[in-house]
């Protein structure tokens, strides 16, 4: 039931993503539609259907976009503008209300990752569901407007649309190609074990640097817990739940210092139309490394 329920999940997904391609190809100010179109098509099939196609059409299709990317063939292009009056009007109608489906959102998907079996991934997938429904509820809005503003949304994207899902695949093949093993046996001859803050600091800064460097957490998690949290926190007696859970953390804090997290913060420069590009990071940034020291005091403090 589960795999079937992420196997529907993943096809909505992937229709949103048709959606952009149909946009896409039929955005004539745009130079690079085709490719632009070419590229959400093929996001959207491998999406869809990715679990019933061979891995070697799926690899063909992401060597193409690839080749696209290369050659400048994905571009956002033209937009359809937000209506600043009517979206002012419903932000004074509304006021903090507007929070609501956010908070719906994390209140669903928590509900039925610890009380049911469904488990996390179907949790997020149903509490989106349930949100929009609450937001369009609450906005009042037309089919047609949610068609608009879905397209939108995911044609601002662009290219780092699939970022999140290549930098997952090479965090799982730095793991099967033994990446944490070697880095391990590296920092073991310049940093002895047995000394636990020391521990503790290397693992906590190294989770946020390596993730800074491939833009997810997640990928760093598996190589640097294996090379460093491993034997320089856990086997020096750091309780294994604690550790794990800052030193995610603390990946986290890399997240938001780097520009390859494009989901997080190149995003939100293109949402909000933002001139600086690095804009959102620069502010992001002083806040990240407090949040880096809180977390190095954290995990020692509470895993030993």
């Amino acid at each position: 039931m589960v795999n079937n329920l992420l196997i529907a999940l993943y096809a909505l997904i992937g229709a949103m993503m048709a959606l952009a391609a149909i946009e896409s190809f039929r955005d004539r100010s745009n130079p690079a539609r085709f490719g632009t179109g070419t590229f959400w098509t093929f996001l959207a099939i491998i999406f869809a259907f990715g679990d019933f196609i061979p891995a070697t059409v799926v690899g063909t299709m992401l060597v193409i976009i690839g080749v696209l990317a290369l050659a400048r063939q994905i571009k956002v292009g033209h937009l359809p503008a937000v209506n600043v009056q009517n979206a002012t009007a419903a932000a004074h109608r509304l006021g903090g209300w507007i929070f609501l489906p956010s908070i719906v959102l994390a209140v669903v998907s928590i509900i039925i990752a610890q009380f049911t079996s469904l488990g996390g991934q179907v949790g997020i997938g149903i509490g989106a569901l349930v949100s929009l429904i609450v937001a369009i509820v609450m906005t009042r809005t037309s089919g047609k407007q949610v068609y608009s503003d879905t397209q939108r949304m995911v044609r601002s994207v662009g290219a780092p649309g699939v970022l999140p899902q290549l930098l997952a695949t090479l965090g799982a093949v730095f793991t099967a190609a033994g990446v944490g093993t070697l880095t391990a046996k590296l920092i073991a001859g310049v940093f002895p074990a047995g000394n636990q803050f020391g521990g503790v600091v290397l693992y906590c800064v190294a989770m946020a640097v390596f993730t800074a460097i491939m833009g997810n957490a997640f990928a760093a998690f598996a190589v640097i817990t294996a090379a460093i949290g491993v034997p320089f926190v856990i086997a020096q007696g750091g309780n294994v739940a604690v550790v794990a859970a800052i030193g995610m953390t603390s990946g986290y804090c890399g997240t938001l210092m780097t520009p390859m997290a494009a989901n997080f913060n190149s995003l939100p420069v293109a949402l909000m139309e933002m001139d600086d590009e690095m804009g959102v990071i620069r502010q992001q940034a002083p806040v990240a490394i407090i949040l880096l020291v809180l977390q190095i005091g954290l995990m020692y403090f509470l895993a030993f």
